[in-house]
């Protein structure tokens, strides 16, 4: 009997030891004379279970988790192999009450296929979004990306057709297609998750946009950090370009030629903005540059260039696929499609969700966090990234849509979700915000380089009683100057998680006793 078994092979899958279970289900299925077959697939983001395993049985797939090595040897007495009852087994996970109220478009393959199994990308839907591009030509495809109400799935949250027609229209010539993997928001992992889970997708959207505006390289811009989805990214271009057709000069047969490469960044932060990443890519230090001209109209190496991040370009496929009014059936006003929001922080159940927007902060938190780990009330929560909002339980019915948060004065950004319970200290909270933008800021501009230095000195001052209200208006008016003064969003948006703190958690900056 050779049975087939999936371990997810996903860097947070394997943090939390993945690759031991997998080890000890070959060797125990072995001792017991059995042969498995073990794949390796993407994390299906239901991180709390994980290592979540999948036994292949003539019904179809069997979850279980969390496995971890020594639940192994009980398992397979149990029957594992054929599916059987065990109090670790979760059953067919697709009809998993967390997955199944999601909508994934996006993320619809991660955790069903080996990431590096093109056939079984192509037979579930990949490369259908090219093709189709293809069919329709450049403008068409650029007007259907612009109708599906697409926006950049990072902070600025721009309209992507908008970015790329800008590109189709510049003067024939060099043109380059630079996605953002420099994914280094605190409590984000939906580009590794991806990049680790379904590489193709993001391979076939950049092509699309390469194809649509008349580029013929393109560059993935990855963060050092992220070694798994570096060895899994060039396993798959490589893939790609052996398949024929699929990257190289004559993409399926057009005449057109597109091909890309993994470029390794640093690690610092303030390469996540666009000009400093494609400053980085020249192989100068990662600085911001002075816009404009825009990354459009004169970006890297002087030429038209689109900057998108992985989630942005990876959603691309599924718009050309099925088609814009398809995708635009999804979300709510100006906010169209879905957005994979990444739970982290201290929650009971974290892990990826990706919904339409309109979905309340309140209902991510409660239906699919299940509140927090430690069972007390949750006090705060960050949205998009250290430099956030945080918002008070008195706003945890706004939906997670972009007009809505930004009446309230917090951003979207790339979906990252922290929560925090009531033994939260928001002082210091802010007081590391201010440190952050010290540590990460490249230096160009006097508001981000000095502004946040003296705000960690004064919010470090305000937690010592040294003068708060002398110290509190020096804060007040340090985040005027950042915000209305700063030469990108570091320094611009590090006021956001400081004033927030201030406004709705005053307390705390009075001396707040908090909860033991």
């Amino acid at each position: 009997m050779n049975v087939t078994v999936w371990v997810p092979g996903d860097a947070g899958a394997l943090a939390l030891g993945a690759q031991a279970t997998a080890q000890a289900l070959v060797a125990g299925a072995r001792a017991a004379g059995t042969e498995v077959r073990l794949r390796r697939n993407g994390s299906r983001g239901l991180y709390w279970l994980e290592p979540l395993i999948e036994v292949e049985t003539p019904a179809g797939r069997v979850a279980y988790g969390p496995v971890r090595a020594s639940d192994v040897p009980a398992l397979l007495a149990s029957g594992l192999l054929d599916g059987r009852a065990h109090p670790l087994r979760l059953g067919d996970i697709e009809q998993h009450p967390w997955l199944a109220t999601q909508q994934r478009l996006t993320f619809a393959r991660v955790g069903r296929i080996d990431p590096l199994d093109l056939a079984a990308f192509r037979a579930a839907g990949g490369y259908r979004g090219l093709a189709r591009a293809l069919e329709l030509g450049p403008e068409a495809t650029v007007n259907e990306v612009l109708e599906s109400g697409l926006r950049g799935r990072g902070g600025a949250a721009f309209p992507t057709g908008i970015k790329w027609q800008t590109v189709l229209r510049q003067p024939p010539g060099r043109k380059y297609i630079t996605c953002n993997a420099d994914e280094g928001d605190s409590g984000t992992y939906s580009d590794r998750m991806l990049m680790e889970g379904d590489p193709f997708t993001l391979i076939e959207g950049m092509t699309i946009a390469g194809v649509a505006v008349g580029a013929t390289r393109g560059y993935i811009y990855l963060r050092v950090e992220y070694p798994h989805a570096f060895r899994v990214l060039n396993a798959a271009i490589a893939k790609a370009r052996e398949a024929g057709g699929l990257l190289g000069a004559d993409v399926m047969g057009s005449g057109l030629a597109f091909d890309l490469e993994v470029r390794l960044g640093a690690g610092a932060y303030i390469c996540g903005e666009e000009t400093s990443m494609l400053e980085s890519l020249e192989g100068r230090r990662g600085e911001v540059r002075v816009r404009p001209p825009l990354p459009a109209e004169k970006g890297l190496f002087g030429a038209p260039t689109i900057v998108n991040n992985v989630i942005t370009l990876a959603t691309v496929p599924t718009i050309l696929a099925n088609g814009a009014t398809a995708y635009k059936d999804y979300g709510q006003a100006r906010s169209r499609g879905t957005l994979p929001l990444q739970l982290a922080g201290n929650i009971r159940r974290g892990g990826l969700v990706e919904r339409a927007f309109g979905l309340t902060v309140r209902e991510l938190l409660e239906d699919y966090g299940g509140g927090s780990m430690s069972g007390r009330p949750i006090r705060a929560v960050q949205i998009g990234g250290p430099l956030g909002a945080y918002l008070p339980v008195s706003q945890f019915d706004t939906p997670l849509e972009y007009e809505a948060l930004s009446a309230i004065g917090a951003l979207l950004g790339h979906g990252g979700v922290v929560a925090f319970d009531d033994t939260v200290d928001m002082l210091e909270m802010a007081r590391y915000a201010m440190e952050f933008c010290a540590i990460e800021s490249c230096g160009k501009c006097t508001p981000c380089r000095i502004g946040s230095v003296r705000g960690a000195e004064a919010l470090a001052a305000v937690g010592r009683g040294e003068d708060r209200d002398r110290q509190l208006a020096l804060v007040e008016e340090l985040c005027d100057t950042m915000l209305n003064a700063s030469l990108c969003g570091l320094g611009g948006m590090t006021p956001f998680p400081v004033q927030s703190a201030m406004k709705h958690f005053a307390e705390d900056f009075r001396g707040r006793t908090r909860g033991g």
